[in-house]
């Protein structure tokens, strides 16, 4: 009797989730499709990275952001390997965005608007190559709309020095400290102005 009950309860179990998962199948479905859009990535150079990852978190599309170092010849290297001059990193800033929210061409409008593309290795009172200008491209088609975006930009008389911002090919981005991650953000700040 005992070893009856089991199995109709087993076989009623087993309809039960045969009811459940039909059910649910349609939903996750939706769930899975809809946890799968696309992104892309971007990476930016445009002095103290703080700032820059606080303007690029506020795109409507942007997914998320982080700070890092890039462009340069040592692996995992620290904010004071960085600061040291000697590893050829830039502070930057990797953006994963949505393109059906958010072109590359008007991420890269946002990064000529939050600095100075026209000052070698600076950005106000931070000297050095670590805080050069410059644009990481992922793709072909992003190193193409770059350029074609620095042109634009050169020719528009916007600025009346040259545009120095390097455009040339990602290469390993390692992300910076944690307590780097955000800085602004954390504090409260809505600028990076250091006097």
């Amino acid at each position: 009797m005992m070893n009856n009950t089991f199995a109709m309860l087993g076989i009623g179990l087993m309809a039960l989730g045969s009811v459940v998962c039909s059910a649910a199948e349609p939903v996750e479905a939706e769930t899975v499709k809809g946890d799968t859009m696309p992104t892309e990535k971007a990476i930016f150079a445009a002095g103290c990275f703080w700032g820059i990852e606080l303007k690029f978190s506020q795109v409507e599309g942007v997914v998320s952001t982080r700070v890092g170092y890039t462009g340069g010849s040592k692996d995992d290297p620290t904010y004071r390997d960085v600061c040291s001059k000697s590893t050829g990193h830039a502070e930057a800033v990797e953006v994963e965005f949505d393109p059906a929210q958010v072109s590359y061409d008007q991420l890269l409008d946002r990064f000529w608007a939050m600095h100075d593309p026209t000052t070698l290795n600076r950005q106000g009172p931070d000297v050095g190559d670590q805080y050069r200008s410059a644009v990481f491209c992922t793709s072909a088609a992003q190193r193409d709309a770059a350029l074609a975006s620095k042109a634009k930009l050169a020719e528009s008389g916007r600025f009346p020095l040259p545009v120095v911002t390097e455009i040339g090919p990602a290469s390993e981005f390692w992300p910076a400290e944690e307590y780097h991650q955000k800085y602004l953000e954390k504090r409260g700040r809505s600028a990076c102005n250091i006097n």
